[in-house]
């Protein structure tokens, strides 16, 4: 099974930026579809974006198309959060997760990171 480990969250303020990145270890990502989801404190968790093994196919959620685009580099065994114009609704912990296709459902991914908090102030 692969792990997961996710860094760059952290505070910054309404309309900044921030790069999350999740680093896999025990197996290669290259065959793994990957995705990041977010869980706000009180909220459940909820889908942020999935990108396919060879990133061809990446979707999004509504909340956040046009501000944020996930990416991949195989050979890194790294994933990618870029987060632009950030709005304090997007505070939350955010996860990445590895599955076998790509989609919006938490339960279809199977190795998940701890997450990392990112903090938008008003």
């Amino acid at each position: 099974q692969v792990q997961l480990v996710e860094s760059g969250g952290g505070l910054v303020q309404a309309g900044g930026s921030l790069r999350l990145s999740c680093a896999a270890s025990g197996r290669t990502l290259s065959t793994y579809a990957m995705a990041w989801f977010r869980q706000a404190p009180g909220k459940e968790r909820e889908f942020v974006a999935t990108i396919s093994w060879g990133g061809s196919r990446r979707r999004y959620a509504d909340s956040v198309k046009g501000r944020f685009t996930i990416s991949r580099d195989n050979a890194k065994n790294t994933v990618y959060l870029q987060m632009n114009s950030l709005k304090p609704e997007d505070t939350a912990v955010y996860y990445c997760a590895a599955g076998q296709e790509t989609g919006s459902v938490a339960a279809k991914f199977g190795s998940w990171g701890r997450g990392t908090q990112v903090t938008v102030s008003s």
